[in-house]
């Protein structure tokens, strides 16, 4: 017992004495507490079930309060923690909790009420410090049935133990969908025994850059693929956590993978050969033959026989229709069908697979592009242009559930600390995330109905290790849950900010790698004569930022940042945001030096442009732990404002390479880079504009052979008072892409 009371003391000493006693610590947010007199104590009592699904309820409330607490609750027929079927409380995953000083009951209609009462009644415990729980009457249902959050294995093969883990958090937050994303240009997962060359072939790709070959010059074999097995194990550990599996086999786009298996498919008339190691989108298409759509047909087949889901996704997105516009074969099929145009043969394509769902008893669902065409009235809308495809299909009559870029995107950035993982380049931060509209305005209350619910898309194209998806995912996951099940009149950021850390802590306990980054002050350092100015940024836009200068830890009653210092150098600097009393995010700390002064990460520094920002990972070593840089893919330059030139004598750079494995189409005539005077060409230096002076041009030469980051130094000449550096490469193409890892500005000796 002492180690549950001790773990719970963690989680609840997070949450602020005021806003705990406004709202228990609970994620998502009921839909209705009432507080009631009296406590509860827990620590000797017993559950009591009868049914297979108060069973089960009450099995999951033991494995969470053991998994993080090492709290054992044992059966009892007299337990004083019940678990009841009551059919008055309507819903099919409504419940209700009633907790008084004698007893706890958990009541629902059906086996997910109870499986979700049992949820909220373990975070209530699992936030108790000394044992008991205040009583009250919880009474909470969804607002939204759909709560998915969709893995992409396609791009980066994950392990089934890796799924099951995310299946398991996921119910521990309320998310009932998992949206599977199978099959793309980069990988085939699934297996079909009709087809066994799906995964022979379509499992597995060649690595772009270095990581594509080992140390003995050998090319690398990067993938793999779910046995039926696996899947159907999958499938029964989310059924038992009432998770739906919604499966993904995308078309007509999208299908490198399985056209490299089986080249019959192209509507191209030289096949790809290999499944693809760029990202981005290839324009391979299916052809629009009777025999393509045996296949497909095939496929599904198995498919339906390895997920009981309702729903069906079949992708229809990024179908870019060159290759249909080159095919005799496509355009004697529109001509055909009366047809006007490529976009309506999609939909033609996407309709003819929904009505052989529908004859399976399926529901085809598939990105907004599906919209293009008359798809079949029972086709539901994934939007994610934004939400203005879910507008358009509820309107229509279809079924719509919200997934707008790049809101609900997980491969964004949390913040612009030089430590956040590899990504694409734009901040969607937690409190963006959090206030992301959800109810499209302009809706019929008839209109609103289609909406299903919402999702957040793990797209995992720059996710090459279980951390950094982690890292992504959580807490934003988490985030997701509350807006899909609380009613948005009944959230707001900063009170959902008070409950939040006791979600880190169960995430902490629970043994989930959540990203820290945002919790941990930004500092921006520049001279001012002989001390040091110092410009904080609060990346979790939560509580007030706190801070000592003596080297001792914050407290709440520190002085509170509310602007730009001016410190000495030498002076040891340590922040901490703080929720009233409580420490919300957590410590970072500096020693103020001068040469702090004269040093920015790339993710410090101003783009040029921004037509394509990503944090892209280096391409070695194989295993271990990359790079991360931060720059416009299109045009990598870099702009230090008012670098401190002042007695300034030279440059180091600290530069890295990465494979420009994109599929950017005619967009490769955007591609800005100087010309170089050398092979591998070089880092250029420019004052005060794009187009100023070059003061510096460093030669890559060395730096080209190594695939990891490389030190370049250079003489700059001398200089009076600050001025705008640009930062940019001259090479002879884009592959590789050099990018800019930090700066350092050193001065005369």
């Amino acid at each position: 017992m002492r180690s549950i009371v001790l773990a719970a003391a963690v989680v609840s000493g997070l949450v602020s004495g005021a806003a705990a006693a406004a709202s228990p610590p609970l994620l998502p947010l009921p839909a209705k507490i009432a507080l009631q007199q009296g406590r509860f104590d827990f620590r000797h009592a017993r559950i009591a079930a009868t049914d297979s699904g108060e069973r089960a309820a009450a099995s999951r409330l033991a494995d969470l309060l053991h998994r993080t607490g090492s709290l054992q609750l044992t059966s009892s027929a007299e337990g004083r923690i019940r678990f009841r079927r009551d059919a008055a409380v309507a819903g099919a995953e409504a419940y209700r909790l009633i907790v008084t000083r004698q007893d706890v009951t958990v009541e629902a209609s059906s086996d997910a009420g109870l499986f979700y009462g049992a949820q909220t009644l373990w975070q209530l415990i699992a936030a108790s410090k000394d044992g008991t729980i205040a009583a009250m009457v919880v009474d909470d249902a969804p607002a939204f049935a759909w709560r998915g959050l969709m893995l992409d294995s396609a791009r980066h093969f994950q392990s089934a133990a890796f799924v099951k883990a995310l299946i398991d958090r996921m119910a521990a937050d309320k998310l009932n969908v998992l949206h599977w994303h199978l099959t793309d240009d980069q990988g085939w997962r699934i297996p079909i025994d009709r087809y066994p060359r799906l995964i022979a072939v379509g499992a597995w790709r060649r690595p772009a850059g270095a990581a594509g070959t080992d140390a003995q010059g050998n090319p690398v074999r990067y993938g793999g693929f779910y046995t039926k097995a696996e899947i159907r194990e999958i499938v029964a550990y989310a059924a038992e956590r009432h998770v739906t599996i919604v499966p993904e086999i995308e078309m007509p786009g999208h299908a490198t993978a399985a056209i490299a298996a089986y080249p019959m498919l192209a509507a191209a008339a030289d096949p790809a050969k290999a499944p693809g190691a760029d990202w981005g989108v290839y324009e391979n298409l299916f052809n629009t033959e009777d025999a393509t759509f045996a296949f497909l047909e095939d496929v599904l087949d198995e498919v339906i026989d390895l997920f009981p889901s309702t729903y069906i996704h079949v992708g229809g997105d990024e179908a870019v229709k060159a290759q249909w516009i080159a095919d005799p074969r496509a355009q004697a099929r529109i001509k055909a069908l009366g047809l006007r145009n490529e976009g309506e043969l999609q939909g033609w394509f996407i309709a003819r697979i929904g009505d052989y769902l529908a004859a399976r008893g399926r529901k085809i669902v598939g990105w907004d592009e599906i919209l293009e065409g008359h798809v079949p009235p029972s086709a539901t809308v994934m939007s994610w242009h934004g939400i203005a495809g879910g507008i358009v299909a509820a309107k229509a009559g279809h079924d719509a559930v919200l997934s707008p870029s790049p809101d609900f995107y997980l491969d964004h950035m949390q913040s612009m600390s030089a430590d956040e993982p590899s990504g694409r380049g734009e901040v969607i931060d937690w409190k963006s995330f959090y206030e992301t509209p959800v109810l499209p305005q302009g809706l019929t209350d008839g209109e609103r109905a289609h909406i299903l619910g919402v999702q957040a898309n793990l797209w995992t194209e720059h996710m090459r290790t279980s951390e950094i998806m982690e890292r992504q995912m959580w807490p934003r996951a988490a985030m997701l849950a509350e807006i899909a099940w609380t009613a948005p009149e009944r959230r707001q950021w900063d009170e959902f900010a008070a409950r939040l850390p006791a979600e880190l802590a169960r995430e902490k306990a629970m043994g989930i790698g959540y990203d820290r980054t945002p919790l941990q002050a930004l500092g921006t350092f520049t001279a001012a004569g002989d001390r040091i100015a110092v410009r904080l940024e609060q990346p979790v836009k939560a509580g007030t930022l706190h801070y000592t200068t003596d080297g001792s830890a914050p407290l709440a009653g520190s002085p509170a940042y509310a602007a730009p210092l001016t410190l000495a150098s030498g002076t040891v600097l340590r922040t901490r945001s703080f929720l009233g009393s409580e420490p919300f995010g957590e410590e970072k700390g500096w020693t103020l030096s001068a040469a702090m002064t004269r040093t920015r990460q790339a993710s410090q520094l101003e783009l040029c442009s921004r037509a394509v920002p990503l944090r892209p990972e280096d391409d070695a070593p194989a295993q271990d732990k990359r790079a991360v840089f931060w720059g416009d893919i299109f045009h990598p330059c870099w702009i230090w404002r008012g670098a401190p030139l002042a007695g300034i004598a030279g440059l180091t750079a600290e530069v890295g390479q990465v494979p420009f494995n994109y599929q950017i189409g005619a967009d490769r005539a955007k591609l800005v880079f100087d010309k170089p005077e050398t092979r591998a060409g070089e880092l250029l230096v420019r004052l005060d504009k794009a187009d100023g002076p070059i003061v510096a041009r460093v030669p890559l030469g060395k730096a080209a052979d190594n695939p990891g980051v490389s030190t370049l130094t250079v003489a700059l000449p001398v200089q009076a008072g600050p001025h705008d550096l640009y930062f940019s490469f001259a090479q002879p193409g884009p592959d590789p892409l050099w990018m800019l890892d930090r700066l350092t500005l050193d001065p005369a000796r």
